[in-house]
């Protein structure tokens, strides 16, 4: 079979169409040759008679200007400080809108609880609410006779209710000059020291005050180191003793300190070492007498059955103690038993026959300082004794 192509069909002629006429254009030569001198001279013109105008206006002002007399200057005044205003305080935050109340300070949450934590925090705070209402007859060591005054109804329930405090030999006590009252440290809260300046007001004869040498971590403790200073107590050092005792005052230590009231209970009523007889030292500097002093029934009131010292750094105390009660029962653990007590003053011992330059014989100092540990530890034996029971003595 032969293929069949279609067969392609001629196009038919377009008719055709007359050409569009463009409007007439002069051509650039003809453009060149029109006459620029009439349209050059118009514009030379404009720009003369613009320029004019101006010059006869800046005349003008130049003129203006010349005319007018510029006044004197005035001399300023001299310069005075505002007066000051007193501090109004701000309007409580509910009452400001929210667009003027003060940002929050930039602190994050970590700052302000480290610093709850820390023990200058409450320093601060209650250290400042125990020195409230205070007289203004505050000594040299922070005692506060009108303080001293208004908390004494507690001392004097604890000696003659609570404790029933026992006096023996206060007639020992010189009625005035510098004295000094060796006695026992003993109970774990050490009220031995408040309880022998309470015997003395009541008990001797010209009610002499009492200044006790309490430890040095009493005064860290928030709020109790204030309190102590107020009704008496002074931390303990030589430097103070001395000068308490150049002001003829009747003065009380406990030459054991920490060990003192750090006896468990089955060491009771027997003497620690009494250091390296720095109160004999004084004593001697100073010719000052000794009066010992026994106190029985202190060791009761909080017996200690055994001390943690792992992390008594921590809390900024020598020891933690453990009782029947404490830490069991919380803080309620440390209120005191109501045993009863007994204080007992001794002979006093004369340093008058040794000159004060007798404080650098080492063997001197040795051999008073026991003397005046065996007088109390003579005086605890024949009291404890006597005792037949510790709550009843």
């Amino acid at each position: 079979m032969e293929n069949s192509k279609p067969k392609r069909r001629k196009p038919k002629p377009k008719a055709s169409r007359a050409p569009k006429r463009e409007p007439a254009v002069a051509a650039p030569e003809e453009i060149a040759r029109e006459p620029t001198a009439a349209r050059s001279s118009e514009a030379r013109d404009r720009s003369d008679t613009l320029l004019e105008e101006l010059e006869h206006r800046l005349d003008a002002i130049i003129g203006d200007h010349s005319l007018v007399e510029e006044p004197p200057p005035v001399p300023e005044p001299p310069f005075t400080p505002p007066p000051a205003r007193a501090p109004t305080a701000p309007p409580p935050s509910s009452t400001l809108p929210s667009s003027t109340v003060p940002p929050p300070p930039d602190s994050s949450v970590f700052d302000t609880a480290r610093d709850l934590l820390t023990t200058d925090f409450y320093l601060r705070r209650w250290g400042r609410m125990a020195m409230r209402n205070r007289s203004e007859d505050v000594d040299d060591f922070g005692y506060d006779p009108t303080y001293d005054k208004r908390v004494k109804p507690l001392f004097d329930f604890l000696y003659e209710r609570y404790f029933r405090v026992e006096c023996r030999g206060v007639s020992n006590v010189p009625s005035r000059g510098r004295c000094m009252l060796v006695a026992n440290h003993s109970g774990t809260i050490p009220f031995d020291g408040p309880m022998l300046k309470t015997a003395v007001e009541h008990e001797h004869a010209g009610g002499r005050a009492v200044r006790w040498l309490a430890e040095d971590f009493v005064f860290h403790f928030p709020f109790l180191g204030s309190f102590e200073s107020r009704i008496g107590a002074v931390r303990a050092c030589q430097e103070n003793a001395e000068r308490l005792l150049r002001q003829e005052a009747l003065v009380a230590v406990f030459p054991e300190g920490t060990k003192g009231i750090g006896k468990l209970f089955r060491d009771r009523y027997k003497l620690q070492r009494f250091g390296r007889g720095g109160f004999i030292r004084l004593a001697l500097r100073t010719q000052t007498p000794v009066v010992p002093v026994a106190i029985v029934g202190a060791e009761e009131t909080n017996p200690m059955l055994f001390r943690v010292e792992s992390f008594s750094k921590l809390l900024g105390v020598p020891y933690v103690p453990v009782t029947p009660t404490f830490p069991l029962l919380g803080p309620l653990g440390l209120m005191p038993a109501p045993t009863k007590w007994k204080i007992v003053f001794g002979a006093p011992i004369d340093l008058g026959d040794y000159g004060p330059e007798s404080e650098n014989d080492e063997m001197l100092v040795s051999r008073l300082a026991e003397t005046v540990r065996q007088s109390i530890q003579e005086l605890l034996d024949a009291a404890v004794r006597e005792r037949k029971s510790v709550l009843f003595g």
